[in-house]
């Protein structure tokens, strides 16, 4: 990596994802890139950020980087270490602020497919592993991010299956579905471009464009059309120190690479 190209997409992405999480909040964390993206903002601007893992552990201060969220490593200068039951009962008492999801499909409501993808439910063409805490999550959380790369594979007209609930189809679905009010995925984090959500549509719309990125490879790489205003940002970069500051939370490379 050269001097003057010292990051890469996946850095950007956490970075950009951390910087979203505001201090003295708390956040329900998923595997891989959410759990990163949470510790960066602990480490950081958000030192009383509360991170919550499924697995049970509460208020943890990672050292590194864990496998997952049952990975003992959760549970480091945590306040509590609990059980599943425990913390999924946060979400249910609106007491998670954020959420951070992933999925292998999503659609411009921001729904996401964790559970299979093709033909039926009972016959798929891929079986995938499921909700987990996903739709806890995406159903109970104040409100979710959802960090994802971005392709027409992955960027669908419509998920084969709604794991975890994005806004379903429109304006007050959610509420219609009952589920809490104002709730919903608020931000979509790509290796390409942020995305928001349409006020009145809560369709997709492209609120910042990564360096280098044109909206012809935003438009290559989706399969549905997303709103895109006359004026957007550019995402800022990150800068050396974040990227140092990355690979010592990853020394392994798990989820920002080698």
């Amino acid at each position: 990596m050269s001097e003057d190209n010292y990051y890469t997409a996946t850095h950007l992405m956490a970075v950009t994802a951390a910087k979203l999480l505001l201090d003295e909040r708390s956040i329900f964390v998923g595997t891989g890139l959410p759990m990163i993206a949470a510790m960066f903002a602990q480490r950081t601007h958000a030192p009383n950020l509360l991170m919550i893992f499924e697995a049970g552990s509460i208020g943890t201060q990672l050292k590194s980087l864990p496998i997952s969220v049952g990975d003992s490593r959760t549970g480091h200068r945590a306040i509590s270490i609990s059980t599943m039951h425990d913390n999924m009962s946060f979400c249910q008492n609106g007491w998670v602020d954020y959420g951070f999801l992933g999925g292998a499909e999503i659609d411009k409501y921001g729904n996401l497919n964790t559970t299979f993808i093709g033909n039926t439910w009972d016959k798929p063409k891929v079986r995938l592993p499921g909700s987990g805490g996903g739709n806890d999550v995406a159903s109970l959380s104040q409100n979710f991010f959802i960090v994802m790369r971005q392709s027409k594979r992955n960027f669908v007209d419509k998920v084969s299956f709604i794991t975890s609930p994005g806004y379903l189809d429109g304006p007050g679905a959610r509420e219609r579905a009952g589920l809490p009010a104002n709730g919903g995925p608020v931000k979509v984090i790509t290796q390409l471009a942020v995305y928001g959500f349409d006020e009145k549509t809560k369709i997709m719309k492209v609120e910042q464009i990564h360096p280098g990125v044109t909206i012809e490879d935003i438009k290559n790489n989706l399969s549905f059309e997303v709103i895109i205003p006359d004026e957007i940002q550019t995402t800022t970069p990150p800068t050396k120190e974040e990227v140092a500051l990355l690979r010592e939370l990853d020394p392994q490379g798990m989820a920002v690479g080698k």
